[in-house]
């Protein structure tokens, strides 16, 4: 234990942040590192953005809180108006709260509130992934899919019905309509086994995040859960806490495949670290049925905060008057090629996907059966520390629902210009050569050895 009265999770001492500047933070002995992860996947604009700096203390000079119950402000209702047209009004209503997990309660919330005020109480379930991760607040935790998340609190969670999604890469040569098949179907043999009258909503996210390593759906699933819902008269809740405001290259990452959902999440990037700010997005109707029913029986001291929406509102105009859509686009297309150059020479480098900036990679012990490391060898820490050392940030997690398996994001900030990408490539290259030397090496030729003792044994 240390002698800080600060605490978060177990691990090796940190070094001390002095500055930032774009996409490089320097520590307090003045070593810089690449911000290859945009922090929490969160940082979108990088660090120390004059015009959301700018727009921050505008807004201070005016007026920092006003409550949601006393006063209306201009930067909450501009900051509303913007993120319907950016679903080009497929969801029409937004209520805004300070985080991802947050957003996703009030998702649950306003889900289950709308058939409770539409007769229908029965209705007390959710549908939602294994593996996945919806936030740690306990109604965000009970539709999450990880286990060591999940463990200490299981007894006191409301938990959600667990179902598997789309593996397109341990699905191997399955064809991929069979395999989207056979998830949905599994999907739905679950939900009639709870009842389907039963279920409030299916929750996912359109792109995973660090619980997934970036794994992806694709338009026929998501159609195929947009079916089951309408069938069921259920909800379709997707969580683009992480994946949303432009991180895929378009605004939602849903847009992608043009199915859209009823109600959706977003925090993070909508900040982009400047500040805390997310937001819940739905449809007209749902509110609608609440609001003649009392009222949402929810709310937070910080929701429709001026300085965080008038922050929000200067991050999105920033993405759009720098053109950083297209960049996204374009650095996400370089870090691929980088990405798979590098996969071609370590062959342990299992799995690469992603979309825009988004990306995750994923080690596998061996490329043809997939197996994974053992988890004791904890390969997603050791390259996250080697990576470290060569000044590169990247974000690690387990790729099996938290037990095993290991992967890292790469998703540095929309502002990162081509010669950064590239010694973003160099850096994880260096960090990687290491890791073949120092671990995986190693780690291969003793179960190799294992395995011809297992033969002539």
């Amino acid at each position: 234990m240390t002698t800080s009265p600060l605490f978060y999770q177990a691990g090796p001492a940190m070094p001390e942040v002095s500055h930032a500047r774009g996409v490089f933070l320097w520590d307090a002995q003045g070593k810089n590192y690449l911000d290859g992860c945009s922090g929490a996947i969160s940082c979108n604009l990088g660090h120390g953005h004059e015009a959301i700096r700018d727009a921050m203390l505008a807004q201070l000079d005016r007026v920092a809180f006003t409550y949601r119950t006393q006063f209306e402000n201009a930067p909450a209702v501009a900051l509303a108006h913007e993120l319907v047209a950016m679903t080009e009004g497929e969801l029409e209503k937004v209520f805004f709260v300070s985080s991802g997990s947050e957003a996703v309660e009030s998702a649950l919330k306003l889900a289950r509130q709308y058939f409770v005020a539409n007769g229908e109480p029965q209705r007390r379930h959710f549908v939602s992934l294994r593996p996945s991760y919806h936030g740690s607040t306990l109604g965000a935790l009970g539709v999450t899919g990880y286990q060591p998340l999940e463990a200490p609190f299981t007894d006191i969670t409301p938990s959600s019905i667990k179902v598997p999604g789309p593996d397109f890469y341990r699905a191997g040569q399955t064809d991929r309509s069979a395999h989207i098949r056979h998830v949905l179907n599994e999907t739905r043999a679950q939900i009639e086994a709870t009842g389907g009258d039963s279920v409030i909503a299916i929750v996912v996210e359109p792109v995973g995040g660090a619980s997934t390593g970036a794994r992806l759906v694709d338009k026929a699933y998501l159609e195929g859960l947009r079916q089951l819902c309408d069938e069921f008269g259920c909800l379709l809740i997707f969580d683009e806490v992480l994946c949303g405001i432009g991180r895929t290259g378009r605004w939602f990452a849903y847009q992608q495949w043009g199915v859209a959902p009823d109600l959706l999440t977003t925090a993070k990037g909508l900040g982009a670290g400047y500040y805390p700010v997310g937001a819940l997005l739905c449809r007209e109707a749902l509110v609608e049925t609440v609001m003649a029913n009392g009222g949402f029986q929810h709310g937070h001291t910080y929701a429709g905060n001026p300085l965080a929406c008038a922050t929000g509102l200067a991050a999105i105009e920033a993405i759009r008057r720098e053109g950083l859509l297209d960049n996204v686009k374009a650095r996400g297309q370089q870090l691929q090629q980088g990405l798979e150059a590098l996969q071609a020479r370590h062959p342990w480098l299992g799995d690469v996907r992603g979309l825009g900036l988004l990306w995750g990679v994923e080690l596998v012990m061996d490329p043809v059966e997939k197996t994974s490391f053992p988890a004791e060898a904890n390969l997603h820490a050791k390259v996250t520390a080697l990576a470290k050392e060569e000044g590169l940030l990247i974000y690690p997690r387990r790729t099996l629902d938290g037990l095993a398996g290991d992967h890292f994001l790469i998703s540095p900030p929309f502002t990162i210009s081509e010669s950064e990408t590239e010694l973003l490539l160099e850096r994880l290259a260096s960090a990687l050569e290491r890791l073949d030397r120092e671990v995986v090496a190693p780690l291969l030729d003793t179960a190799t050895v294992s395995s011809a003792n297992a033969i002539t044994g």
